[in-house]
């Protein structure tokens, strides 16, 4: 696994929240669109599988994995896809969407609505660590997904995904944690864990919270021949938190620079190439 050749594909992601990679009239595109419980995502690929534009924008419409506001989900994405379509002069007809580990087909179907209704057509339902799988190639050991929401996480053995599980705990129970220790609103906890001058402040106070998610992966990698531990999801940015997870399991940890990026950047690596025009 070259960590530095991943590293520069979500920085060049990174780039592209801000500046929009031109693309030709006829070129297919692969999108994919992450409903996160924190944030929305939709990620544009070209047809050599490069950024050349993604968007986002913080949002309350999912919990746990599982969509509580279509309308408010559906009107996020379609305004993300509008922004985008803007941006690259071209008009999004096909994405690849994600799910965490076990979701059952009602709720899947209910991510694929929301993307539906925002004009795109599905190409791929895939669960969310399969998704990071994409970008990472993990041949053997467990890849971990802490978003807002939920723990997710899919061991993999030759390559191949032997096992998944999902459970609730993520971001906003760090959120919930710090907001109660400090005093302070949700919203205002939500900005403060970002802030990299709280970091290790912050690590302290949510530590019980982040311990809680190294024993949701003990308990699903308990006699499991796992070599190595890579986090991925918006929460796992929290720095240091992969040393306590390595510390709770006893296994190596492997985080990338910007673990946010990594499924959303996946997911539209999984969508199937469409010629757009």
């Amino acid at each position: 696994m070259d960590f530095v050749s991943i590293d520069q594909q979500i920085s060049a992601l990174e780039h592209c929240i801000e500046h929009t990679v031109p693309v030709t009239a006829n070129e297919k595109l692969h999108v994919g669109v992450d409903l996160g419980t924190a944030y929305i995502v939709v990620v544009v690929l070209n047809s050599a599988k490069e950024p050349v534009a993604c968007a986002m924008e913080f949002a309350q419409v999912i919990k746990d994995g599982l969509v509580v506001d279509y309308i408010g989900a559906s009107r996020i994405v379609r305004k993300l896809v509008n922004e985008l379509e803007e941006r690259l002069g071209r008009k999004l007809t096909h994405a690849a969407i994600a799910v965490p580990p076990g979701t059952g087909e009602k709720d899947c179907g209910t991510h694929r609505h929301v993307v539906e209704g925002a004009g795109l057509e599905v190409t791929t339902i895939l669960d969310e660590p399969t998704a990071a799988n994409a970008v990472l190639g993990v041949e053997n050991g467990v890849i971990v997904d802490i978003g807002g929401g939920t723990t997710g996480l899919s061991v993999l053995e030759d390559g191949k995904v032997t096992y998944v599980a999902d459970e609730p705990t993520g971001g906003t129970h760090v959120s919930l944690v710090l907001a109660g220790n400090m005093d302070v609103s949700f919203e205002e906890a939500e900005k403060l864990k970002k802030e990299p001058e709280r970091q290790t402040e912050v690590l302290v106070v949510v530590r019980p919270v982040v311990q809680k998610m190294a024993s949701i992966i003990n308990k699903h990698i308990q006699g499991r021949d796992i070599a190595a531990i890579y986090l991925v999801g918006g929460t796992c940015c929290l720095k240091n938190m992969e040393a306590v997870i390595a510390k709770d399991t006893g296994k190596p940890v492997c985080k990338p620079a910007n673990p946010f990026l990594v499924t959303p950047l996946g997911i539209a690596l999984n969508c199937y190439a469409q010629n757009n025009a």
